[in-house]
């Protein structure tokens, strides 16, 4: 669909229900205030799927019209920025900025890939390396932006094996993609997720138990689709032959030394991180909340005496409008719930289907969204409020279902635009990548087996780790 018939189709349909919405004597269940709050969610879902106008400029417009109609008050609009999920996530940005001066990442690099080989090999340790990269770099295009000197180092020493160079290409935002579940921080949308369900269930999902319930899904889901990956890009004689990539052809293509002795300031890195990761993990047992041990790491991280970077510079790392975006549509998650909306777009559900039917559709919706919604938040801030307000009604643990939409939601790989590291690793000058139908091959098998997973996670294997899939 090009943009011109996709900006048409969405205008109208905006047009369509908001004329549908403003006769009063349409839909009497639903109350002045209802009706204002899905005028805009309307209109904004519109723009979001239909324009290219900035996602966080349209958030931010109905957030604004929220609160001018009264349905939210200036203080909840505001209010948003100061969340702790905010706080955590500028934090953990500024200790990633710490992390990458040093050149800690090559070091990991060298640890990892260097011992290598055959090419399956490679391709599970690169796996486990970029999962493990989800508790030091939040976002994923922070961590795509991170792997990509490693990649192009990879691709300088396969430089004669050109499948491989093209299955690594793929690989790289497939697991970055798949492994953001891992944790609290790993995206914008779990902190919307994590919002939406505080504000409309009063349940908190802290930083340990999305630990718990993401990271074994997050490995699964990594290694499967790294070796459909390896299985559809490559042939089985690029698959036989012998893999060796030593230290010094990765130093190579790093500025930071990547072997020897450790620096002062890479041991105190490595020390900070360690600690910041354990707090947070151990959270149950000190009580001290994740924003605030992350604000510790990040003064330490960038003070004079004993940090690797100047906190101005650290700042600059921060998607400011990631986070504009991420508290204005917290606000209309608030306004979704509180003004009766959600309750009544989902009131006509059938309430006697089955839990595990029920999850079935709310997994395969938030699969093919990102076709829509190219912003893995848009989706979050669009889907959840819905899915939460559900599963009430059908008797499914609100938990479960939030989770599994958002968990379902990471899969964007069927387009170069579906995802920023999709488009980042699609268009690398003078090195040999994938195309549209690669990505196309590929999503036509991951697509089912990522939704597969989620739901075997939802039904099977949560349950065991303390979410139930009923209420």
């Amino acid at each position: 669909m090009t943009l011109n018939l996709r900006s048409t189709t969405a205008l109208c349909v905006a047009l369509s229900l908001c004329a549908l919405l403003a006769v009063p004597t349409n839909f009497p269940g639903l109350g002045g205030d209802a009706r204002l709050t899905l005028v805009v969610f309307v209109l904004a879902t519109c723009a979001w799927i239909g324009t290219s106008i900035d996602d966080t400029y349209i958030a931010l417009g109905a957030g604004l019209a929220l609160t001018v109609t009264g349905v939210i008050s200036s203080d909840t609009l505001f209010g948003t920025l100061g969340d702790a999920t905010v706080w955590l996530l500028i934090c953990a940005f500024v200790l990633a900025a710490a992390v990458s001066r040093t050149g800690l990442a090559g070091r990991a690099a060298v640890f990892l890939v260097s011992g290598a080989r055959t090419v399956r090999q490679l391709v599970h340790l690169t796996t486990a390396a970029l999962v493990v990269t989800a508790f030091a770099v939040p976002a994923t295009s922070g961590r795509a932006a991170l792997a990509l000197p490693v990649f192009l180092a990879l691709a300088k020493v396969l430089a004669d094996r050109k499948r491989l160079v093209v299955m690594l290409a793929l690989l790289f935002p497939t697991v970055i993609l798949l492994s953001a579940v891992a944790t609290l921080i790993g995206a914008g949308a779990h902190l919307i997720t994590v919002s939406v369900l505080w504000e409309t269930t009063g349940q908190h999902i802290g930083f340990t138990q999305w630990l718990l319930l993401g990271l074994p899904l997050a490995v699964a889901s990594s290694h499967l689709a790294a070796e459909l990956v390896l299985l559809t890009t490559t042939r089985r004689a690029d698959r036989r032959g012998p893999v060796r990539i030593t230290p010094e052809q990765i130093q190579q293509h790093s500025e930071q030394p990547v072997t020897g002795p450790w620096s002062q300031a890479e041991k105190r890195c490595t020390l900070l991180l360690a600690t910041v990761i354990v707090l947070w993990c151990s959270e149950p047992l000190h009580r001290v909340p994740p924003a605030l041990v992350a604000l510790i790491g990040a003064v330490i991280a960038s003070s004079p005496a004993l940090g690797t970077v100047r906190l101005k510079d650290a700042l600059k790392t921060v998607p400011w409008s990631l986070l504009l975006f991420m508290a204005a549509t917290m606000a209309m998650g608030v306004a979704l719930a509180d003004s009766g909306a959600a309750r009544w777009l989902v009131s006509g559900l059938p309430t006697n289907e089955s839990p595990v039917l029920f999850l079935t559709v709310v997994i395969a919706v938030s699969t093919a969204a990102h076709l829509l919604l190219q912003s893995r938040s848009a989706r979050s801030s669009v889907l959840v409020p819905l899915v939460v307000a559900a599963s009430v009604g059908v008797g499914v643990n609100p938990v479960a279902a939030a989770l599994a939409s958002t968990a379902a939601a990471g899969f964007c790989h069927t387009l170069p635009a579906s995802a920023k590291p999709v488009t980042l690793f699609a268009q690398i000058p003078g090195t040999p990548t994938y195309t549209p139908r690669d990505l196309l091959r590929l999503s036509a098998f991951l697509a089912p087996l990522t939704a597969a997973l989620v739901l075997l996670f939802a039904v099977a294997v949560w349950p065991l780790l303390g979410v139930s899939l009923t209420r």
